[in-house]
């Protein structure tokens, strides 16, 4: 007679399982040689460890995020490509989501790779391409003087944002608000 439960089994089959899926999959992301970046393996990207206004002191994030426009933002990471000849940008909605660990409590990029972060908002390059109907009828509209002619100008002065201490994204905040920055490149 077997001594083994059917439970039993199944609980282990289950840990070997999952012992087997932790050793398979390694975490996709990395820190760098020095410390300073964080390298995503999946995406091809390369992470700044530290938010702009911040430093990497060997150990840790130091110092106080900068908060930037959407223009300063673009404008510092065109002139960081510029001066280290690499292709510095802000990153895409989807990419700054992937930082966010759900299942951290609290939510919030991983404390390991991305010590001292903010768990704010946080610019990202991606573009506002909803284009907001207008009931050219409805008094809320006429009196703040919206149209279906002067709708789409609104997409230029908004941007996409996403909060890191859950995930959440908006599309609707002023490209002149001041929001933390964390920039990305292509690994080469």
């Amino acid at each position: 007679m077997n001594t083994f439960s059917s439970k039993a089994v199944c609980c282990c089959v289950l840990l070997t399982l999952a012992g087997t899926a932790a050793t398979a999959a390694p975490n996709a992301m990395q820190p760098s040689e020095d410390g300073a970046h964080v390298l995503d393996e999946r995406a091809k990207l390369v992470w700044a460890r530290c938010v702009e206004g911040m430093q990497w002191d060997g150990k840790t994030c130091t110092g106080t995020p900068r908060l930037m426009s959407h223009a300063q933002a673009s404008a510092l990471a065109a002139s960081r490509s510029k001066a280290e000849g690499l292709r510095w940008r802000l990153p895409r909605v989807n990419e700054l989501r992937r930082l966010v660990d759900k299942g951290a409590k609290p939510a919030g990029p991983d404390a390991l790779l991305f010590p001292a972060a903010p768990r704010d908002w946080h610019w990202s390059s991606t573009l506002n391409v909803n284009q907001e109907s207008v009931n050219p009828y409805n008094y809320g509209n006429v009196m703040r003087g919206r149209s279906t002619e002067n709708a789409g100008n609104t997409a230029f002065l908004l941007g996409w944002a996403v909060y890191l201490g859950a995930g959440e994204t908006r599309a609707d905040v002023l490209r002149s608000t001041r929001l933390v920055v964390r920039l990305v490149r292509p690994q080469e």
